[in-house]
């Protein structure tokens, strides 16, 4: 569901035995992520947030000495 402001609710998801959750289809639509994609999981003492890594593959590139 989308809200007014632009921001969406996919919905509750449970963390499996293996500490892994369920990227809800919609979302995945929404975001484009696909089986394979590399997310960066960042957070912060209120919560965390998923990010595509393509977001900031450079900066990443860079941190790991694998830039140009």
């Amino acid at each position: 569901m989308v809200t007014d402001n632009g921001k969406y609710i996919f919905g509750v998801v449970k963390v499996g035995d293996r500490g892994q959750i369920v990227i809800p289809k919609e979302a995945r639509e929404v975001y484009g992520i696909k089986a394979g994609d590399s997310l960066l999981v960042l957070g912060d003492t209120k919560g965390m947030a998923v990010i595509k890594t393509e977001i900031f593959q450079d900066k990443i590139d860079e941190v790991l000495g694998e830039g140009k």
